[in-house]
């Protein structure tokens, strides 16, 4: 759980969190921050941004700038650009954090709540990796792009339909350009977490007493959920010239979680081994 770099392997460097202010995103722009990097938090509320800048300095020494930014307009992208290069300089990475989601039996979705969750996750994401690849190819800049997705970006789930098919298109888009633009020295990779807790999060999707019902510990072979630092240790070294020749890879860090439920047998631990006893007995040795 302790950080995983050495200190000062993200000196030097500036990057741009997307949904910086709260959870995960806040996590790895703290652990960024104490690597040495420069830090871009956005988020549409400029309360909150401001508030977890202030709380990132006084944590760890670094510089942060907080510029309020809806992903879902390409203006406020380009001015989040404009305002980290006027402050920091040339901008090193980009980390396409925000999100929209919310469980709900899908026809009971209208078009506009569709709309909402898919505009954040995907055409918030392709507007800001747009935006910044623009910028790094008309200045001969090499960059970094990492994108949170989700196992269910290649699963498919039910009751999350305009999350999944976001994360979907988000996992496309990188692994398209981490071919497209590796000749402009622009690497893209993604992280597919599984359940790290974040109060605001999980709180919307499974509210009361749901969380204590559906338990995601329970559905993990390792029987536990994540630790923070272990996805931004993760997602610093993905940042960083460490993984320079890791391109257009999807990491999942989810415990197994997706491996056994979507294995067919995987739910058999549940059976006890008296009865694994009587089932060898049956089949004979």
């Amino acid at each position: 759980m302790e950080g995983m770099l050495k200190p000062g392997s993200l000196s030097g460097k500036t990057i741009i969190i997307t949904g910086g202010g709260t959870g995960l995103g806040r996590s790895m722009g703290k652990y960024f921050l104490e690597l040495g990097a420069n830090l871009v938090i956005t988020s549409r509320k400029m309360d909150v941004i401001e508030k977890t800048a202030a709380e990132l300095i006084a944590e760890t020494g670094g510089k942060v700038l907080a510029v309020q930014c809806d992903v879902r307009k390409y203006e406020e992208v380009e001015n989040v650009l404009q305002q980290t290069e006027s402050t920091f300089g040339q901008i090193s990475g980009v980390l396409n954090n925000a999100a929209g989601n919310f469980i709900s039996p899908t026809e009971r979705l209208s078009h506009r709540a569709f709309d909402i969750v898919v505009d954040i996750v995907l055409k918030g994401t392709y507007y800001t990796t747009l935006a910044a690849g623009k910028n790094w190819i008309a200045k001969k800049q090499p960059g970094v792009f990492l994108n949170i997705v989700t196992t269910y970006a290649w699963t498919g789930s039910g009751y999350v339909v305009p999350s999944a098919c976001g994360k979907a298109g988000v996992l496309a888009l990188t692994r398209s350009l981490a071919v497209e633009w590796a000749k402009y020295k622009i690497r893209s990779n993604a992280i597919a977490p599984g359940p790290f807790p974040t109060k605001g999060a999980w709180s919307r999707l499974l509210p009361g007493d749901l969380v204590k019902q559906f338990d995601p510990a329970e559905r993990i072979p390792l029987k536990r959920v994540g630790e923070h630092q272990e996805l931004a240790n993760l997602a610093a070294y993905l940042m960083s010239d460490y993984s320079a020749y890791v391109n257009g890879e999807v990491i999942t860090i989810d415990g197994g979680e997706w491996l056994r439920n979507g294995g067919e047998f995987s739910h058999l631990e549940a059976i006890p081994d008296e009865l694994w006893d009587s089932i060898e007995k049956m089949r004979g040795k």
